[in-house]
């Protein structure tokens, strides 16, 4: 695991992106990213936005698989995670809105939609490079504490905190689902890179839990211990609890130049 401590939230982003464009330029115009809603990846999404304006990248050709959507909203809910991905990554980054799969949170059959899912996403040959937030009870996607480390996409239960974390994004907390379809954990895994942002004191504790605790269901984000390519991308509010922070610091300033992005 590769960690990266940046001075703020925007240059979290810059990097993170780097990395993103990287992985995009290395695979070529079909690779196949893995997006994440919430706030953390914001400042990477317009960061890739940029480098696609430029011309430095170009994405139009690229397939996009969200980690997450909520169960229970109707169809066009502006907090419904098929449209955060339209507004936040398929229309910034220049996508083939047909190339943009969400998880079919309004599917009759749940399960049927989760083993779709799966195959899906099996069928456009994985993910290259899955961009993931943490919540601050340690979750990625929407597996929560206790998830199993090798679980696939399924419909699960949010936690009181994750719901009043994303009450912000409603009218009331109320309003809040308590039911989804996630990514599992072992979907996550499969991805060949894993680019993971974080920012700000509240996900201190998570980020520590994540990058130096013990593998635990308990954290769900410490899977990505076992990821090869795992790149963990926070500013210095959410590194403050690493032990290891300045022994990453001189790994990021002496790093060989292949190496860097």
């Amino acid at each position: 695991m590769e960690v990266v401590i940046c001075k703020d939230a925007a240059q979290v982003g810059a990097v993170a992106a780097a990395k993103v464009a990287q992985v995009a330029r290395r695979v070529g115009p079909s690779v196949v990213l893995g997006v994440a809603t919430g706030s953390s990846p914001l400042a990477l999404y317009s960061e890739l936005a940029a480098l696609v304006a430029a011309g430095s990248i170009d994405l139009s050709h690229a397939s996009a698989f969200a980690l997450d959507e909520y169960v229970g909203l109707p169809q066009g809910h502006p907090e419904s995670y098929a449209e955060v991905i339209r507004r936040t990554v398929t229309e910034p980054l220049g996508l083939d809105p047909s190339r943009v799969h969400v998880p079919d949170g309004f599917a009759d059959d749940l399960a049927l939609a989760a083993e779709q899912y799966e195959a899906a996403i099996a069928a456009a040959g994985g993910v290259d490079v899955q961009i993931l937030g943490i919540g601050a009870n340690g979750h990625i996607g929407f597996n929560e504490p206790t998830s199993s480390l090798s679980s696939r996409t399924r419909i699960k239960i949010l936690t009181p905190r994750t719901r009043a974390d994303n009450a912000r994004f409603f009218d009331s907390p109320e309003q809040v689902p308590i039911h989804c379809l996630t990514q599992g954990l072992g979907t996550i895994l499969d991805a060949r890179e894993v680019v993971l942002v974080a920012n700000g004191q509240s996900k201190a504790d998570a980020v520590r839990a994540a990058v130096e605790g013990p593998l635990t269901a308990m954290v769900p984000a410490s899977v990505l211990q076992l990821h090869r390519f795992a790149t963990v991308v926070v500013d210095e509010a959410a590194a403050a609890g690493l032990t290891t922070g300045d022994f990453h610091a001189f790994i990021r300033d002496n790093k060989p130049e292949w190496q860097r992005y």
